[in-house]
């Protein structure tokens, strides 16, 4: 009888040690994808200098645009949580989308090769903020899924391991699909 008291007890014990290091993995993942979001948005924010710069000759009629980037920038380098993060990169992004459509009126613009090589950079950086919020979000929903699921949520309310916030586009003219029409 001792020896089944011992072996659920040692059961028990494992089970507890195994979901907080589950819990504690998580959480290392959910930090390595928000990581790897932050680095994506400072090459974009040190990239942004670059591209007002470049237009700056081509479009005198647009400064209240390159203000509100500016400005936008600033608010983006100083959010300090996801969700304030998540609602300057949607604002950042579109004001972004509408310096690049302003820039179709500026045939110059269009032409120079400065200007081009900027925006293809940012193309593929805004891909791989995509690809770095897809995998924070996965990380995120793995991490609450183990922090709400029983029993393991009883080990993380123990240990004061909580959910965290997924990154989302806050703009909903952002997330609208384009109409096309023939």
């Amino acid at each position: 009888m001792a020896y089944i008291i011992i072996g659920v007890i040692a059961l028990v014990i494992l089970y507890i040690v195994s979901a907080y290091n589950n819990l504690v993995k998580n959480k290392n993942m959910v930090e390595e994808g928000w990581s790897g979001i932050d680095v994506q948005l400072k090459k974009r924010s040190n990239l942004i200098p670059n591209i007002l710069s470049s237009v700056k000759g081509y479009m005198k009629h647009e400064k209240s645009l390159l203000e509100k980037i500016t400005a936008l920038r600033a608010q983006s380098d100083a959010a300090n949580n996801v969700l304030d993060q998540a609602k300057a990169e949607s604002s950042l992004s579109g004001s972004l989308m509408n310096l690049f459509a302003v820039a179709e009126n500026y045939p110059e613009l269009k032409a120079n090769e400065n200007f081009l090589d900027l925006q293809k950079q940012l193309q593929e950086i805004e891909d791989e903020i995509q690809m770095a919020r897809r995998y924070y979000n996965g990380t995120v929903r793995n991490n609450n899924v183990l922090v709400e699921s029983f029993p393991s949520n009883i080990i993380a309310n123990s240990f004061n391991f909580g959910k965290f916030d997924f990154f989302e586009i806050e703009d909903p003219s952002v997330k609208e699909v384009p109409k096309v029409e023939f």
